[in-house]
């Protein structure tokens, strides 16, 4: 038991928080910011095999009216049925970016898991170069703060800007795309193989799609494993489904829902 609520819980970190941070971008340049929707909110139904696992929301928001503010998605997780049953989880991430960039700027999460409760900050310096990392386990009382710096490149994703950045890439079947992701500590560059196109059913309706595969496992998670993600063969290019195959079995986010904000209402203040 203890060894399959470690998978769980590593794979709610790896899936869970990574299924719905693709909302509206466009590539990288000065128009970057035009398709992006401040309040749009992607919910995603989480699976374990047949059983129903838990529900995962990503809600993008400007930080302000103008074209040029630092925008930041906020990824809630939350398990249901048999996996709280195994772990309770209710997690929450906060990314900020530059919406003409899409480089990261920091990342905050706040991970309760079981017994598991962190606190962490990554912040990118892009001048010094460096991503800051300071993370407090708030399940040891009196534990000392762990801090680390790590060398980037000029532009940096984290876990979430870098479904950002896929969600906008042009995709042919045989081709491959690389990224920089850093999620704390050294830098991973991520390839990414287009493998296939077909048709994927969403509650949502049916969808042809791009099958890819970052390669995660074994670089930026080092575990073994594969995770696949469908992402749909029109504009939008939403992220459909996400499967991740593990020790345990597969676990699979699939779109359920894409809200937007009534008109004229103004952005949330982080």
């Amino acid at each position: 038991m203890v060894g399959m609520q470690t998978h769980i819980s590593f794979t709610v970190r790896t899936l869970l928080l990574l299924l719905p941070l693709a909302v509206s971008v466009s590539v990288r340049g000065e128009n970057a910011h035009e398709s992006l929707t401040p309040g749009e909110t992607l919910t995603y139904d989480v699976t374990w095999s047949v059983f129903h696992a838990g529900e995962v929301t990503g809600t993008l928001r400007s930080g302000g009216e103008g074209a040029r503010d630092t925008y930041e998605v906020t990824t809630t997780a939350r398990s249901e049925g048999v996996v709280s049953l195994l772990i309770d989880v209710n997690d929450e991430l906060h990314s900020f970016f530059s919406p003409q960039t899409l480089c990261s700027q920091r990342i905050t999460k706040k991970i309760n898991e079981g017994r598991r409760h962190k606190d962490t900050l990554i912040v990118f310096d892009y001048i010094r170069k460096l991503a800051l990392l300071d993370e407090r386990d708030l399940s040891q009382s009196g534990a000392p703060a762990k801090h680390a710096e790590n060398e980037i490149p000029p532009c940096v994703e984290d876990v979430v800007t870098a479904f950002y950045y896929l969600r906008r890439q042009h995709f042919e079947v045989g081709h491959t795309i690389e990224l920089p992701v850093n999620d704390g500590s050294k830098t991973q560059r991520v390839v990414v193989e287009v493998q296939a196109r077909e048709k994927v059913q969403t509650p949502l309706g049916t969808f042809d799609a791009f099958r890819v595969e970052p390669k995660v496992f074994n670089s930026l998670f080092k575990r073994k494993g594969r995770m696949l993600i469908w992402f749909s063969a029109d504009d939008r290019q939403l992220p459909l489904r996400i499967k991740a195959m593990i020790a345990v079995g597969s676990i699979t986010g699939t779109l359920r829902s894409v809200s937007h904000p009534p008109p004229n209402v103004p952005p949330a203040k982080p």
